[in-house]
């Protein structure tokens, strides 16, 4: 998770140096559920098949996984960047925390194939926080991870 916006782009920079394909999309519109599953299809190029549904999208991200489609072949990896979180977190709370638990998930599977994946969220919010995705706990980067870090 990243608070500050210039942190997230040197880090994106980063990944984008070292031929990770970098996919943002921005979640401040997304007033509804319907609103993720429409930017994220789009962006991962998902099939026009795509169920626009929690179940749909675990089984898009795990072609997305297998590198079916949503990553060049060439890549390293993929990076998924979801910047403005904390709104549609505060109104979808459950959607919010499934999404970044189908991406974990389906991030492991893709590292057991040698493929890799990851999801860095940004919020507005430097409180915003989510229980554990994946059997793991979303967490702060390293250079914001202390509260004072993340003052306004």
């Amino acid at each position: 998770m990243f608070w500050q916006p210039s942190l997230l782009d040197e880090t994106t920079t980063w990944l984008r140096d070292h031929d990770y394909d970098v996919v943002i999309v921005d979640a401040s519109g997304w007033a509804a559920p319907a609103d993720m599953h429409q930017a994220l299809a789009d962006a991962l190029d998902f099939p026009d098949y795509y169920g626009n549904n929690l179940h749909a999208l675990n089984d898009c991200l795990r072609d997305v996984a297998a590198g079916d489609y949503g990553v060049g072949g060439a890549a390293t990896g993929l990076v998924l960047t979801i910047r403005n979180y904390e709104t549609f977190a505060a109104e979808q709370a459950q959607t919010a925390q499934a999404l970044l638990d189908i991406f974990a998930v389906q991030a492991r599977a893709a590292a057991l194939i040698g493929r890799r994946m990851m999801c860095l969220v940004q919020s507005n919010n430097p409180k915003l926080t989510f229980g554990p995705v994946g059997a793991m706990p979303v967490v702060w980067n390293e250079a914001e991870w202390l509260d004072s870090k993340r003052q306004p």
